[in-house]
């Protein structure tokens, strides 16, 4: 599910200040959409999103001093519609008085910012995308290793936890242990953070919950992270079916993205920090062109060539 948001966390995640209506700050946010309404401005309403989060600029606040008053009165009044979250002023623009007592009318907050239109619109679409996208949860340990997200699953009792804390211990960072809420960014990216009753914290069994940040400093965790791939951690079994060149082209599908997958088989004796940091190496390297596999066959192909000549 998606998660609830209001303007007033819209206020505290970019750069925004408010110009009034600062006790309406708890309407909420439906949509990640954001509204210029330049053709609104004109008196055009066949077509009104009056749902998104409105964003003047100078050129409508510039379209606006050419309005008289009764105009600019009766456009704002439509603009301000029950469903409508907040209006935004960028490039340190003001609205004009007939907006801002249609806003106080219809108890609709108004911020402003300095920043430019394109500035502010980036950075609300990029907030509100990763807010409001919809969250799969998935049961594993989501682990920043030298900078990949490594999602690592596996059957419950397989050591999921217990291999976190050592890569912990190692100096690689816990975004989330048990249960990792995982969105969309775009086609291509997925992003996975811990759900908030669960952050930073860490169940060990024998031990019980911990607290990571409290015990291994602010380094040692993160609040979210793209994820690179999925490390499976499998119990070893006789006569299992285990690909040794590491050529398998292996995947599982998170809502709409082809994530890779690995299976590491989980066999006494193996230690599966050191395992799991080096299939984070060797995941890098193949995605700047170094295949070991490949430079094997090549070898192998030579070799077989050498001694047919």
């Amino acid at each position: 599910m998606a998660k609830k948001i209001t303007v007033k966390d819209l206020l505290d995640n970019t750069r925004l200040t408010v110009v009034t209506g600062g006790e309406y700050l708890d309407r909420p946010i439906t949509t990640e959409n954001i509204s210029r309404p330049g053709l609104e401005m004109t008196g055009y309403f066949n077509y009104y999103a009056a749902e998104r989060v409105q964003l003047m600029g100078i050129t409508e606040t510039s379209f606006a001093q050419r309005m008289s008053h009764e105009e600019k009165l009766l456009v704002a009044r439509k603009m301000m519609s029950a469903e409508t979250p907040v209006f935004v002023v960028s490039t340190g623009r003001q609205l004009p008085e007939e907006f801002m007592q249609a806003a106080n009318e219809a108890q609709i907050p108004v911020l402003a910012t300095e920043l430019t239109s394109s500035r502010i619109l980036s950075n609300m679409t990029y907030f509100l995308s990763g807010q409001l996208a919809e969250r799969q949860s998935v049961h594993g340990v989501l682990v920043d290793i030298f900078g990949l997200g490594v999602l690592i699953t596996g059957d419950s009792g397989v050591g999921k936890s217990e291999t976190a804390l050592e890569l912990i211990q190692r100096g690689h960072r816990l975004i989330a242990d048990d249960r990792v809420d995982i969105y969309q960014q775009d086609e291509e990216r997925l992003v996975g953070e811990a759900p908030a009753i669960l952050k930073n914290l860490m169940e060990l069994r024998g031990v019980g919950i911990i607290d990571v940040l409290n015990l291994f400093g602010a380094g040692a965790v993160r609040n979210h992270a793209t994820i690179s791939f999925n490390l499976h951690l499998a119990k070893w079994e006789d006569g299992q079916v285990v690909d040794r060149l590491g050529n398998g082209e292996d995947s599982i599908r998170i809502l709409d993205v082809d994530l890779p997958r690995l299976v590491l088989p989980v066999q006494s004796g193996r230690n599966l920090a050191i395992l799991i940091e080096t299939a984070a190496k060797n995941f890098r390297a193949k995605q700047m062109g170094f295949d070991a596999t490949e430079t094997f066959n090549s070898n192998l192909n030579s070799l077989i060539t050498e001694n047919s000549n």
